[in-house]
């Protein structure tokens, strides 16, 4: 995106500091997000791009300046919202307004202990592009809507190092386009390449890129 990205990619915000002995929460709220979120990704009503897209759908300074589950939670009730499972006055006042017009069955307890990560391999109707090793330049995309190639690594040479498989597209899947399965790689760039002369020469960055946002170098 031009915007907020929610997988990174603005670079100038300084370093990253690491907080020594970090809590898996700060605060009781942030733990009852979390939970909002697998009780409501229970129903299926939007994929978890469709749920990063809402994030950054949020102002660029609310966005900066909110922390990590504040940014759930406000991308959690846009959501809500929009898929008309609560109401900006039921937002306003904490609690239900109207009975729901067809109550979801409710998630028991061995529902959550079934809980897992989703599985977005899909079959591929053509082999991959690329194979490993091979030297590949990323797109110089502008999008409007989600996308997973980092701003930072936009218009850059690198190298494929693995080919992992054919997955659902996040750039279709996150606006309700559809899967579009695409071959998902490995993709290897030296920090020069990325940050110019200046950058330290030793570093190497990956990320996973999909076959639309590359071409041969």
């Amino acid at each position: 995106m031009n915007s907020i990205h929610d997988m990174g990619g603005m670079h100038g915000f300084g370093q990253i500091e690491p907080e020594h002995d970090e809590p898996v929460f700060h605060a009781p709220w942030e733990g009852r997000v979390m939970a909002l979120y697998r009780a409501v990704g229970f129903l299926q009503l939007w994929s978890i791009d469709g749920a990063r897209a809402m994030i950054e759908s949020l102002p660029p300074a609310t966005y900066l300046g909110a922390s990590y589950y504040a940014k759930w939670l406000m991308g959690l009730e846009k959501n809500l919202e929009r898929t008309g499972m609560v109401s900006a006055g039921e937002l306003e006042a904490g609690r239900a307004l109207r009975p729901p017009e067809t109550p979801p069955r409710p998630m028991t307890v061995a529902d959550v202990a079934n809980l897992q990560r989703g599985d977005f391999e899909r079959p591929a109707a053509a082999p991959p592009r690329f194979k490993p090793g091979e030297r590949v330049r990323t797109l110089n995309l502008h999008p409007m809507t989600h996308t997973r190639l980092p701003r930072y690594a936009r218009d850059k040479e690198g190298r494929i190092e693995a080919v992992r498989g054919c997955h659902v597209f996040p750039d279709t899947a996150a606006i309700g386009a559809g899967e579009h399965p695409q071959w998902l790689y490995t993709v290897v760039f030296s920090s020069r390449a990325l940050w110019g002369a200046e950058a330290d020469p030793t570093l190497r960055v990956s990320i996973e890129a999909f076959e639309p946002y590359l071409a041969p170098a």
